[in-house]
């Protein structure tokens, strides 16, 4: 093979590698940064977590069933050294959102989250999975009760249903923040917040000093927190 033809080779791989990850990012809303500090994949959740019922085209959503194997991709990876999540989510799907949430705590490569603009609902077990937390001065999170579509079967059973689910969020937010498990419940069924509704608004600020996210800042304080913990990670024990 003469040398120009291997020239030739190596800039039509690299031309495809470059169209490949801009098709990730128009996919997925993903991509990867490579740098001398690491490869950092950045995973983003907007819109609406979509659970097993297809939302509507117009309406922008997060698939459960990409991020899944994606995480357990990234996990996996050797070409990854770290996970950024962002988010700007209304909520969504509970048993979508727990099982995206819980698979991001069990990650063992460093983690972290960055809550733009909204991380609502069920939002906040996601937001609160990684390792560490960072939310922007300006986002908001929706604390509230579990809700239900469809069909309710006016019971007793119905209701003790609903506590066990809301009992299930609570242990996992609790269990993965620093937020006081009577301080979160108290926001949760707190009345005369929200028009027509029970439940609160937490900004920046107040998320941070509640124990329920870790820091506020932007991208670049997640981006600096997540290369520290690749470094240690890489450092021998």
């Amino acid at each position: 093979m003469t040398e120009e033809t291997q020239e030739t080779k190596e800039t039509e791989t690299g031309d495809s590698q470059r169209q490949d990850r801009r098709q990730q990012a128009v996919d997925m809303g993903s991509a990867t940064i490579r740098t001398t500090q690491g490869a950092i994949y950045t995973l983003t959740i907007v819109g609406e977590i979509e659970g097993h019922q297809v939302l509507p085209p117009s309406s922008k959503s997060t698939k459960y069933e990409h991020v899944i194997p994606l995480l357990a991709a990234v996990e996996e990876s050797e070409d990854i050294d770290g996970l950024l999540l962002l988010l700007n989510t209304v909520g969504g799907d509970i048993e979508a959102g727990l099982a995206i949430s819980e698979l991001i705590a069990g990650m063992k490569k460093p983690t972290v989250s960055l809550v733009l603009g909204g991380g609502h609902s069920i939002g906040v077990p996601l937001a609160v999975s990684a390792q560490t937390s960072f939310i922007a001065p300006t986002a908001a999170m929706t604390i509230h009760p579990v809700r239900l579509s469809g069909t309710v079967i006016g019971v007793s059973q119905t209701f003790t249903y609903f506590t066990r689910i809301q009992e299930r969020i609570l242990d996992f937010i609790t269990r993965n923040s620093n937020v006081k498990r009577d301080d979160f419940t108290r926001l949760m069924l707190q009345t005369g917040e929200l028009a027509a509704d029970v439940g609160s608004v937490l900004y920046g600020e107040q998320a941070v000093s509640l124990g329920l996210i870790d820091r506020t800042g932007s991208l670049s304080d997640a981006l600096d927190c997540l290369h520290e913990k690749i470094a240690a990670q890489r450092k021998p024990s």
